[in-house]
């Protein structure tokens, strides 16, 4: 016996897609509706941590999601200059302990397929080109409806729809992202060999620019920067700022430049952050995932939180007679503590960089919520 037999899912994000992975397994009809016309995902890469590693274990997804990523432990931290000299080599906690790596990277569109694959094999149906336009209580249930006709009456409704969730708006939560004054140039490149796991320089023109190894042959870069307003800029002009921002650091990065020199993709975006105070629910749906919180990538637990979402609320959800207080009680005191947790450690480490503040213990923030992050949620 489920809570739910009959559920639907706004959007196709690791959020919503490890939702609809697990209740389907358990035999609920999942319906997920995604408002873009096809899977997509930002073309560069993502970082990895142990938990999210251990919650791709739950979801059966681990295997396919080893065999495209590329994994490893410890993280190297670079300063600016021709030689790119190693400051330190640090050691990662296995937040997701003994048989997972530290800390992994892939490709997003990689792991986007596989989630979905994985869905679709389970039994939930993916529409494209659906966006969720109105919901509405009814006595048994939230009757939906997707671009502005009817859909259904549901037991649940999963607001995964992202940092401008339509979900969260039309079911009255107010808190919305808030930029943090950081943004990030990333682009997908070709690993040299001698990258074989996080790199990180401080220092230089940009709060931080650094790479990650996302398969055999490849890795995403990045640049940290002051947020400013780059709307409508050309590839051609995207790409001459990353590499002038970048002149200032040596080492693996001259390979970097030359890729961009020979027309590697990059794109912008602002930091963000915001948790939306508990209930995440109103009546019989809900926000998880970007769409319940979001914060700056310095730890790179963006994915884990959202998988954890995930994870809990189907737990609950498969185990429980009915949706009620008690459900939604044990959810909150499960998911909203830690997501704060890991906001408010992103945003300070980000902070610290915008204030240059040189006597801030980073390292013992991060070690510090690593390890609560390597308690299961």
């Amino acid at each position: 016996m489920t809570a739910v037999s009959k559920v639907a899912i706004a959007g196709s994000g690791v959020a919503g897609l490890a939702t609809a992975i697990q209740l389907a397994k358990a035999g609920v009809q999942v319906d997920v509706f995604e408002s873009k016309p096809e899977l997509s995902a930002l073309g560069s890469g993502i970082t990895l941590q142990g938990n999210a590693l251990r919650a791709f274990g739950t979801l059966g997804v681990w295997d396919d999601v080893q065999a495209k990523g590329y994994f490893f432990e410890g993280l190297t931290l670079r300063a600016p200059g021709p030689d790119a000299p190693v400051v330190a080599e640090l050691p990662e906690v296995k937040t997701g302990g003994p048989d997972y790596p530290a800390t992994g990277g892939m490709y997003r569109p990689d792991l986007a397929r596989i989630l979905l694959d994985h869905a679709e094999a389970a039994g939930a149906t993916v529409r494209f080109g659906a966006k969720v336009t109105g919901v509405s209580e009814t006595v048994d249930g939230v009757a939906v409806e997707v671009d502005g006709s009817p859909a259904g009456t549901y037991d649940l409704l999963v607001g995964a729809d992202g940092l401008n969730s339509a979900v969260r708006e039309l079911i009255g939560i107010e808190t919305k992202p808030q930029p943090t004054g950081m943004g990030i140039w990333r682009s997908f490149v070709s690993r040299p060999a001698s990258v074989e796991r996080s790199e990180l320089y401080y220092g230089g023109p940009v709060y931080i620019a650094g790479y990650t190894p996302t398969g055999e042959n490849t890795m995403y870069a990045f640049l940290v920067e002051p947020a400013q307003e780059r709307v409508g800029l050309t590839d051609e002009e995207a790409v001459a700022i990353m590499l002038e921002e970048s002149q200032a650091y040596g080492g693996p990065w001259n390979d970097i430049r030359a890729d961009l020199q020979a027309g590697a993709h990059v794109n912008y975006t602002w930091f963000t952050q915001h948790v939306v105070p508990a209930p995440w629910n109103r009546g019989r749906s809900v926000v998880i995932g970007d769409a319940a919180h979001s914060c700056p990538p310095t730890i790179a637990q963006g994915a884990a939180q959202a998988l954890e979402d995930a994870l809990v609320l189907t737990e609950l959800l498969v185990a429980a007679d009915a949706v009620d207080d008690d459900l939604w009680d044990a959810f909150h005191a499960r998911r909203v503590a830690r997501a704060q947790a890991v906001v408010d450690a992103s945003v300070q480490l980000g902070q610290w960089q915008i204030d240059h503040d040189r006597e801030a213990d980073a390292p013992g923030l991060i070690f510090g919520i690593a390890h609560r992050m390597a308690e299961p949620a």
